[in-house]
């Protein structure tokens, strides 16, 4: 059976009440006395009710947040920042992970596991401008990303187009005259694959370079692999490359080993930007330059943005409109454009 709070009280030798204030981090009880609840919920193993204290509340303490993947390292570093600023805020994050499929990331905003939080801050990678719809719900709802615009929802973005326009211009800015790009989609228009390409044509046009669809190149996903076996078929189609910007840090990797791989000097022979500004690119072999697409500050912006809206709905204030936040960027650069 379920371990209660009337166990916990026994075992500390407390009140009910006092297990109460401890779990609810309560300030007016005395550190002694805390250690010692404490000490009895860590040896009976207590957890609370969440869908109880909801009931009483109105609130259950946890939002949710739902990314396409976890393995991502992107989306494990925002994941990280999401429940560092939520835990600040005295608030648990619920993960789910979609897959970047419709179906699931359309089953996930009517889901009733929903019902164990209070709101949720989504990240789809698969849904598109037609779904916009399904974006009027009954919760409190933050959007992530550029697969969506103009909903009923807040919604907190990077701006892709400057952002890959800025890295591209780095290049040039460092001699390179050829710069392939790596993590293109086709028939997409929108999107942040489609965003930053648009950025790196925009470079592109300002410093006179023409636009060669042979450095674009096209791939299914953005991981490591995607990046090497794009890399390898440029360099195998014999395309003269100076530069590669590739669309996020896993691309870059990849490309930098391909590149590698052929003998090539990283920066010597070619120079590599990638996005994201992933943790592990300051310990790379050069260590990758990249964009800093402003992470911290989108889940900063999200959790308190939707924490207002919690707030909003439990004291039922009239709504405010909706919002829109785009992020801060900036060039950050290491030894693989130095």
């Amino acid at each position: 059976m379920a371990v209660t709070l009337r166990d916990v009280a026994q075992r500390a030798g407390v009140s009910i009440k006092t297990v109460s204030n401890v779990v609810h981090e309560r300030q007016y009880v005395k550190d002694s006395t805390r250690e010692v609840v404490q000490a009895a919920i860590d040896e009976l193993g207590y957890r609370p009710n969440l869908s109880a204290r909801s009931l009483r509340s109105g609130r259950s303490g946890v939002i949710g947040l739902a990314l396409p993947e976890v393995r991502l390292p992107y989306f494990a570093e925002l994941a990280d920042s999401v429940i560092t600023e939520a835990k600040e805020r005295g608030h648990t994050v619920l993960i789910e992970q979609t897959g970047a499929e419709v179906s699931s990331e359309r089953e996930l905003l009517r889901s009733p596991r929903l019902q164990l939080t209070d709101g949720l801050i989504f990240s789809p990678l698969a849904l598109s401008q037609a779904d916009v719809g399904l974006l009027d719900v009954d919760y409190p709802l933050v959007l992530l990303g550029e697969r969506i615009f103009d909903g009923p929802c807040d919604h907190v973005v990077m701006d892709n187009v400057a952002a890959a326009r800025a890295a591209t211009a780095h290049l040039i800015d460092t001699g390179c005259r050829r710069i392939a790009v790596i993590g293109a989609h086709r028939d997409e228009d929108q999107g942040s694959a489609a965003l930053r390409l648009r950025g790196y044509q925009q470079a592109l046009q300002a410093a006179g370079l023409p636009l060669d669809e042979e450095l674009v190149a096209y791939v299914g996903l953005w991981h490591r692999h995607d990046g090497a076996e794009a890399m390898r078929e440029l360099l195998a189609s014999g395309v003269e490359v100076d530069g590669v910007f590739g669309m996020n840090d896993t691309l870059a990797l990849g490309a930098m080993r391909a590149l590698q791989d052929a003998g090539l000097g990283i920066p010597g022979d070619v120079r590599v930007i990638g996005f994201d500004d992933l943790e592990e690119t300051r310990y790379t072999a050069p260590t990758l330059s990249s964009v800093d697409p402003g992470r911290m500050e989108i889940a900063q912006t999200a959790v308190q943005v939707l924490l207002e809206r919690i707030e909003e709905r439990l004291s039922g204030t009239e709504r405010a409109p909706r919002r829109q936040h785009t992020t801060s960027y900036r060039v950050v650069s290491r030894e693989s454009s130095a």
